[in-house]
């Protein structure tokens, strides 16, 4: 298999657009399985939609639409009449790197102390 295969998303804003062939929502796995026109196939958590679109934890599933203009995204609809908004790029692209911590403890300074010594009788 080649390399570059075995990560079919890209770093952020580096992926070409391609139309959105097909969505659906797979109940079972609580996540949407979007194929895109050129053959690739990414299963979204459900989950990292809604925390994108801030929807309320009590809102249910009921439709999905394809954007009909140019099908570079999908909508999604919740019984409380939320509508999430979901582009290609949301779908085909890593988020960039969280940055490491400043306040790491340094190495030195590890608990990698020795346990005290205790005397035999």
């Amino acid at each position: 298999m080649k390399t570059g295969l075995r990560n079919l998303k890209v770093p952020f804003g580096t992926a070409k657009f391609a139309k959105i062939k097909n969505v659906r929502y797979l109940s079972w796995e609580d996540a949407f399985d979007v194929e895109f026109a050129d053959g690739l196939c990414i299963l979204e958590p459900h989950a990292t939609i809604r925390r994108a679109n801030k929807i309320s934890p009590p809102a249910t599933f009921v439709s999905l639409e394809i954007e009909d203009w140019c099908q570079g995204g999908f909508y999604v609809h919740y019984d409380t009449g939320e509508t999430a908004e979901v582009s290609w790029s949301f779908i085909r692209e890593l988020p960039p790197a969280r940055p490491t911590t400043v306040a790491e403890t340094p190495t030195r300074y590890r608990a990698g102390r020795r346990p005290p010594k205790t005397k035999k009788i």
